[in-house]
């Protein structure tokens, strides 16, 4: 059950990460707005949905479960992706100082 839950995440994410971080680079968009840009749109939310479903379908749901796997799964992949961007810093262009 919780695999149904957790390699759909996983895809997701590292999915929308890379079409994000690799368009920012083919576009040549600056390294500290590409690799932010792509983490936000790659994070879900979880901290909200954790609360919403306990609060509306109970501890013991289905929903709250779902959403408890988002986050477990959801921490480390952004981890693993903040790693990532950070060591390939030096293949995008650098942002002018004012």
């Amino acid at each position: 059950m919780i695999g149904l839950i957790a390699i759909p995440l996983l895809i997701q994410s590292y999915g929308i990460f890379f079409v994000a971080y690799g368009r920012s680079y083919l576009w040549n968009v600056p390294h500290n707005i590409a690799a932010p840009a792509a983490l936000i749109g790659t994070s879900n939310f979880f901290e909200l949905a954790v609360a919403v479903s306990i609060s509306l379908f109970g501890l013991h749901s289905g929903a709250a479960l779902a959403t408890v796997v988002g986050v477990l799964v959801e921490v480390p992949v952004m981890l693993s992706l903040v790693a990532f961007a950070n060591k390939t810093k030096g293949h995008f262009i650098q942002a002018a100082h004012p």
